[in-house]
């Protein structure tokens, strides 16, 4: 049986877009059942929607704490039987409330390694500090371009280990039952 994914974006949806691509494939072990977005016209939706893919906007806007957020997008994953959360493009920090309660379950993309450049502008951190190790550098635009076509290959094959249970969490650290 596929396991069941939500995908949360902000945005463009890029990764979203390659992780539905990926899911489409027969032989793929998840399917993609819900994409939330906190941006009422964050472009991802129209191609999930296009894609036969429910959405859903939940604004944080009207929420008071980050918790209550969280809890009304726990929810809505909740209600489609989602098994594993991807973070594609989420401009939300999510609440430790959250990120434990999907623990094991959730996984995201950073186009640095962590703990490197966290946050956002990661492509301008990288070139300010000199670092070669992300990728070929030249201008933040080519550089993010670059780890963006990575991205969309590793993420869909991140998704795939998850779903097959050939990965699990364990004291903090993913372990590869299988490879």
């Amino acid at each position: 049986m596929k396991k069941r994914v939500g995908i949360l974006i902000s945005g463009r949806g890029s990764n979203m877009r390659s992780l539905i691509a990926a899911a489409a494939a027969p032989d793929f072990p998840a399917e993609i059942v819900l994409v939330i977005s906190n941006a009422v016209n964050a472009e991802g939706l129209q191609h999930a929607a296009a894609a036969g893919i429910a959405t859903q906007v939940i604004s944080h806007k009207p929420y008071e704490t980050r918790e209550a957020f969280d809890a009304a997008v726990s929810a809505s994953l909740e209600a489609a039987a989602v098994d594993i959360v991807c973070l594609a493009g989420f401009m939300r920090i999510l609440s430790s409330w959250f990120t434990r309660y999907w623990e094991g379950r959730l996984v995201n993309i950073h186009p640095s390694l962590l703990p490197l450049f966290k946050g956002v502008h990661v492509h301008e951190q990288v070139l300010q500090a000199g670092v070669r190790i992300s990728g070929c550098t030249d201008t933040p635009a080519t550089l993010g371009a670059r780890v963006l076509v990575e991205e969309h290959k590793l993420y869909p094959a991140a998704l795939k280990v998850l779903a097959e249970d050939r990965v699990r969490l364990e004291n903090g650290r993913a372990v590869f039952t299988r490879l």
